[in-house]
């Protein structure tokens, strides 16, 4: 099969579809690769890139469009586009089949099959073809880079000679993949992160990363917030309105705010109003990624940034993954080449379509004349987070008294109990053992107890450090040990040698262990 990738048409589109690095993987599959001339320059790719990895480079895009049998490319097709389609033919892109409805009605006239990178199910055997979470991930990262070029000071704190800079504070509202890009971002910059999802399994991934998760403190968020595939779904009304108290409170002290919040098919949810905007503080930034839907602000205008009387600076740019189009197509064109995997079971450049396949029907929007959307729901279903266990209620200083009691006398009656025993054991000894040798006895059983006692005190942490103290005990165990090896009993002399051997052993072990502890602070 042909591969061809077409230039994007579409306005401020920098991405491509095919790079160089996908196109020999292509290769290996059994199919051939075209590109349009010119095609990959917004990103950084060019023309003699492709021809040294074996892509045909064709001058026109008709040209292109009529020799290729597969067309793979990043934005939805224009009606130009859709009438060069025709019967045998695939088309590979983001489609938004919701959206363009009469588009995807086009294509299954003409008998092509589309298969929509947008509706990629959720599942773990797709996640190395799923481009929007590639694509989230980019936008994630880049609002925080966009946020900072707008902010007016250090994202960390810093104290110079010239005055303490404190550290900035961001609110990231959607910890879904984009959220998390921006999660970790900021945090490396230095920001103090607060997270909010209505999901509350994602706040051990949230608070992983460094930030500190926001919670309600409402019920229905540990029962409702959640469904199938990662996605959040909608709240109810009492739900919403504890959420938005809560941003309320922390507009005012908060200096960027990055909201991620999006429902398949639906509208973006408002959860950042107007009057938390007038609440925050001149020079606070909004990057508001669901501008595309809408906007969590409604105050966002789609890909402008606009300043509020206040001072607030918003910013609704859809093209944040365009703005880095050579790290973006790198990553879409992998998700390309593993659909492209999947549809060429035998490496022969032969395209299977599996109607029966998961992954394949969920993508698949038209195929054989027919619209084949909405999907059926997939049968392997993705593997959702689990809910975080509830929180244990703090106890009252009276019960945790009666704990730290209870377990005091329990530990009191344990060692009373090793005592007697020791004392029983002891005066059996004595009744046996001649008189000189008892005196040696009582010492070394002291010597234990008393041992045991200081090193179970010690924490666990501070063990290895322990250990070059404990050399030199070792090292008086061992001369106390050879003065009585001399000795006319038996039983001593078999104790002073026991004495000798364990105590080399420790003396040895703690500087091989000590040594081997420096050795991994030495610079290589």
């Amino acid at each position: 099969m042909k591969i061809g990738t077409p230039k994007e048409v579409m306005q401020g589109e920098a991405r491509v579809a095919m790079t160089p690095d996908s196109a020999k993987q292509l290769q290996k599959l059994g199919h051939e690769c075209l590109i349009e001339a010119g095609a990959g320059e917004k990103a950084g790719l060019l023309d003699s890139a492709y021809e040294e990895a074996g892509v045909t480079v064709v001058e026109s895009a008709d040209a292109l469009w009529s020799q290729s049998d597969i067309i793979a490319k990043v934005q939805p097709p224009t009606d130009e586009e859709i009438g060069r389609l025709s019967e045998n033919k695939t088309l590979i892109s983001f489609f938004w089949p919701g959206q363009n409805e009469e588009l995807m009605k086009q294509a299954a006239e003409k008998g092509a099959s589309v298969i929509a990178m947008d509706m990629v199910p959720r599942i773990s055997r797709a996640q190395k073809m799923d481009a929007l979470s590639s694509m989230a991930n980019i936008a994630g990262y880049r609002a925080v880079i966009e946020a900072g070029n707008n902010f007016g000071r250090f994202f960390t704190g810093q104290v110079t000679a010239a005055g303490k800079v404190p550290p900035a504070k961001v609110l990231v509202v959607g910890a879904g993949v984009a959220g998390l890009a921006a999660i970790g971002t900021s945090t490396s910059l230095g920001a103090i992160t607060l997270a909010f999802d209505v999901r509350p399994e994602v706040a051990e991934q949230v608070e992983s990363m460094g930030a500190e998760f926001v919670y309600l403190d409402f019920e229905e968020e540990q029962e409702d917030g959640s469904e199938s595939g990662g996605y959040a779904k909608p709240s109810s009304p009492e739900f919403r309105e504890a959420q938005l108290a809560k941003f309320r409170e922390l507009a005012p002290d908060v200096d960027i705010v990055i909201t991620t919040a999006l429902i398949p098919n639906r509208e973006a949810p408002e959860l950042w109003t107007e009057d938390m905007v007038q609440a925050m503080k001149p020079g606070s930034v909004i990057v508001d990624l669901a501008a595309e839907k809408g906007g969590n602000c409604k105050m966002t205008v789609k890909d402008e940034r606009i300043v509020t009387e206040n001072g607030v600076i918003i910013i609704g740019y859809t093209d944040f993954p365009s703005r880095m189009a050579k790290q973006s197509s790198l990553l879409y064109s992998t998700n390309i080449r593993h659909m492209m995997t999947d549809l060429t079971p035998e490496k022969d450049g032969k395209v299977v379509h599996d109607m029966e396949d998961d992954v394949i029907r969920g993508a698949t929007i038209a195929h054989g004349k027919e619209v084949t959307f909405p999907p059926p729901a997939p049968k392997t279903k993705a593997i959702a987070a689990q809910k975080p266990k509830p929180k244990e209620k703090e106890k009252t200083p009276e019960e945790k008294r009666a704990e730290e009691m209870a377990a005091f006398k329990k530990q009191t009656k344990q060692q009373v109990t090793l005592l007697t025993i020791g004392a029983v054991l002891l005066l059996g000894v004595g009744l046996i053992a001649p008189a000189s040798f008892m005196q040696h006895f009582i010492v070394f059983v002291l010597s234990v107890f008393v041992g045991f006692q200081v090193i179970w005190g010690v924490s666990h942490s501070l063990h290895t450090p322990l250990m070059a103290v404990t050399n030199a005990i070792s090292s008086i165990i061992i001369l106390g040990a050879l003065m009585q090896i001399g000795s006319s009993s038996f039983l001593v002399i078999l104790l002073a040698a026991l004495s000798v051997f364990m105590a080399g052993i420790n003396i040895f072990g703690g500087f091989l262990v000590t040594r081997r502890m420096l050795a991994m602070f030495q610079k290589s």
